[in-house]
């Protein structure tokens, strides 16, 4: 019976630890956005982008109200967006999204987990090519039609869009992300999330004990604060 306990409690604890860092992402993100634009998301669309997104994470009115007046504060903390790039071990490409207050910490921090699993951080930009910017919109499919969908939003910059498990997922270019945005918007369709995404221009294959290496080294990476999200080209 002890031993099921524990069990049970160490998943809640985990459970607890991943909604917690999700919910300081997303007040970072609100800070970064409220800093560029205005506390009014009304006139500021990153900063809605965001709250629909951490709306669509459940996470609480009055905690994404207090990150908004934190973030308006004229001495709050300044975040800053950094992406660093490197190779995991067997040659996969990782790039890892940051928002920190302390780039000379986060740099030491990402260099060690690359460093402790085998690989090695490579310079901004230099992985750039392996990757395209692309933003990806998620819609629940109850009450919309594919091809309908297809036929409404191909003028707004649609390039891709694919149904999975009720899910409607909406790819556009880089450049036609606020364009989409704004266009679901005005056309009143809600949004559960939308962020812009870097996918592999082609991937690497490896074996399960390998997988098991880079799997190893995103968790790793994933449970720094700094670190907002980790791609890769793994297949």
């Amino acid at each position: 019976m002890g031993r099921i306990f524990e069990k049970r409690k160490h998943k809640i604890f985990a459970r607890n630890a991943k909604i917690s860092k999700l919910y300081t992402k997303f007040g970072k993100e609100i800070s970064i956005a409220v800093k560029a634009g205005g506390p009014n998301p009304e006139s500021n669309p990153r900063l809605k982008q965001i709250i629909q997104n951490a709306r669509g994470a459940d996470m609480p009115k009055d905690r994404i109200e207090a990150a908004i007046k934190r973030a308006s504060d004229k001495g709050s903390e300044n975040y800053e967006e950094v992406v660093y790039e490197g190779y995991g071990p067997h040659g996969v490409a990782i790039v890892v999204e940051t928002a920190t207050d302390n780039p000379t910490r986060t740099v030491a921090n990402i260099r060690m987990y690359f460093n402790r699993a085998g690989g090695s951080l490579g310079t901004s930009g230099s992985l750039d090519y392996l990757f395209t910017r692309m933003g990806v919109f998620q819609i629940k499919a109850e009450g919309h039609k594919l091809e309908d969908l297809e036929l409404d939003l191909i003028d707004f910059g649609a390039e891709e869009i694919e149904e999975s498990e009720g899910i409607i997922y909406v790819y556009t270019s880089f450049e036609n992300f606020g364009k989409m945005q704004k266009a679901l918007d005005e056309k009143g369709i809600q949004v559960i999330n939308a962020e812009l995404q870097r996918i592999p221009n082609s991937t690497t294959e490896l074996t399960p004990e390998q997988e098991e290496d880079i799997i190893k080294l995103i968790e790793k990476i994933e449970e720094d604060d700094d670190v907002t999200n980790v791609f890769h080209n793994m297949k």
